[in-house]
């Protein structure tokens, strides 16, 4: 198959790779593996099933290429993944999913550009591209990864209508605070948080703490290394 034959060619040094393959569909793990254990190729395979499972491989294997769908595993948060990913400095990782949301992307990609995003409804050619890319230490973007990276952000919102005190608020609710952790550190009162959380809600017509922290991005309230760290 050209596929193989290409990835073959990539990989000409006959140098042992480790591929960490952290996703929990099996058929992807078998089409994964199919590539990967190619006759030509010295490569050896780990499967994880957790988080804990790929830290734990990352300690034996630090230069492994990871093979991720964050959506299918268990990572609390982006930033508990972009932690693990900055502890292992010589791994080199693939996000590889069906779908990942716009404002995930152009996030993930702004705080580690060396990511690789590949769909799994890429034609395999480009899967290949990606996993090859990866191997080298390079960076491979599918076509809509690109178009994320290179569009304009959102417009700025505005929040000239919040008051100093309804700001501060919403900085503190896009930090995922709670009512109660936010009463209890500005030293006011659950009461008096919750109703400034309500008129935030209404002036900025948002239905959810998603919502609102997606307007207190773009309005510029926090920047996207705060958001993560």
């Amino acid at each position: 198959m050209n596929f193989l034959f290409n990835f073959v060619l990539n990989h000409s040094d006959n140098k042992m790779r480790t591929y960490i393959i952290a996703d929990n569909q099996d058929i992807t793990r078998e089409g994964l593996m199919a590539v990967l254990k190619s006759e030509h190729l010295r490569n050896r395979i780990e499967i994880v099933f957790s988080r804990n499972e790929l830290q734990s491989r990352l300690r034996i294997y630090p230069e492994s290429i990871v093979i991720l769908d964050y959506r299918l595993f268990d990572f609390i948060s982006v930033n508990q993944m972009l932690n693990m990913k900055m502890g292992a400095k010589e791994s080199s990782w693939i996000l590889f999913s069906d779908e990942l949301e716009e404002h995930f992307l152009r996030q993930v990609l702004l705080i580690d550009p060396s990511i690789s995003v590949v769909m799994k409804n890429n034609p395999l050619q480009n899967i290949v591209d990606a996993i090859s890319s990866a191997t080298y230490g390079e960076t491979y973007l599918c076509d809509i990864a690109e178009s994320v990276l290179n569009d304009n952000p959102p417009p700025k919102k505005e929040l000239g209508n919040l008051t100093a005190s309804e700001k501060n608020i919403l900085r503190e609710i896009a930090l995922g605070k709670t009512t109660k952790e936010i009463a209890f550190e500005k030293h006011l009162s659950f009461h008096t948080v919750n109703t400034h959380r309500r008129n935030i809600f209404r002036k900025l017509a948002v239905n959810n703490v998603h919502e609102a922290t997606k307007y207190a991005l773009q309005a510029g309230l926090l920047d996207l290394m705060e958001y993560y760290i």
